[in-house]
Formats: structure tokens, sequence, C-alpha cells
């Protein structure tokens, strides 16, 4: 098997053991196993567990900004923008159960090491969403009093909680879809009533 081969392999591995045994009770054996890979071959390409867990968040992290920047630079409008961003978030999360899982829970950990990922990546992704407000605030489309900064954080935490409960079993009772549009709805219009 070629090295870049493995490498992905052991990082598909990684994902799904910390997403079924979390970060702290997996071992390196166990993703070995998952892997089909020595324990040894593990080292060959990881230092420790902590830097398989890093690799996993900045390369499918890195993914999701590829291509969720793929899309935006699509369209002008920061509306849409939005509304692409929340859409793409969610599918990704549907497809991939593990990912979803290892995000929302082992990005919160407070472990120095991941708090400082954090400002890697991870922000980097979270940024995209800063920009699309600030863009829609210079345009006039969203309110001027919005700090961009609260506001991403706001969306992806939003984001983040919704994704995990929606792959919580195949019987949920709202589609993709449909998820997408309440959160967009709830963003961009707010929960006030329009005023008769």
């Amino acid at each position: 098997m070629k090295s870049a081969d493995k490498h992905r392999k052991i990082i598909r591995a990684a994902i799904k053991v910390f997403a079924k045994k979390g970060f702290f009770n997996a071992r390196i054996s166990d993703i070995a196993k998952e892997a089909k890979v020595a324990d040894g071959t593990i080292y060959l390409y990881f230092n420790n567990k902590f830097d398989i867990l890093l690799s996993v968040f900045e390369q499918e992290i890195g993914k999701l900004i590829e291509q969720v920047v793929l899309l935006l630079d699509k369209e002008d409008n920061p509306r849409r923008k939005l509304e692409i961003f929340i859409d793409n978030h969610l599918e990704e999360m549907k497809r991939n159960k593990y990912l979803a899982e290892v995000i929302h829970i082992e990005l919160r950990q407070t472990s120095k090491l991941i708090r400082e990922y954090r400002k890697n990546k991870f922000s980097e992704y979270l940024d995209i969403i800063a920009t699309i407000i600030d863009t829609g605030q210079q345009a006039g489309i969203f309110r001027p009093d919005l700090q961009p900064e609260i506001a991403k954080q706001l969306i992806f935490g939003a984001l983040d909680e919704v994704s995990r409960i929606c792959n919580i079993g195949k019987d949920h009772p709202y589609t993709i879809e449909e998820v997408s549009r309440q959160l967009t709805a709830t963003f961009l219009e707010g929960m006030l009533a329009p005023q008769s």
C-alpha cells in the first residue's frame, strides 16, 4: 500500500475509533486494528495519539474549507452565501457521522493542545462565516450592529448541535433541507413575527 494511502486509512480509522470510544479511551492499538495495520505502523506516520487527533482536524476541516470556499466563490449574495455554508456543513456532517461526533466532542476538550489547535484550521473555518457577515453588513443586507466574531460562534454552535442531533438514529423526523431552512430563517430573519 502506498504511503499516502496508508496515512489516509489511519486517519479514517482514527475518526471512527475516536467517535465510538472518545479520544481519551481510544488506544493506538484500537486505531491500528480498525485500519488493519500493525501498531508500529502508526508510529511511522504519527508521533502519538494527539498527533493523530490534530491531523484529523487539520485534514478534515481543511477539506471542509476547500469545499465550501469553492461553492461560495460562485455566489455574490451574502444571504445566499450563509445558506450555502449552513447547507454544506449539515450535508457533510450527515455524510460523515463519525467526523461530526469527533468535532462535536473532541474539539471542546480543555486540553491545551486542542485549545491551541482551535486557533488554526478551525478558526479559519469559522472566519468564513464572519467574512460572510461582514460582507453582508457592508452591502447593507445584514444589521450593522452585529458583531461578526460573536455571530460566527452562535451560528457554528447551532450548526454543531443540530448536526449532532440529526445524526442520532435514522428515524430523525427532519430532513437536512428542513433543518437548514429553519436555521437559515432563524439567523437571517430572527424569531419575531413580522409587523402587521
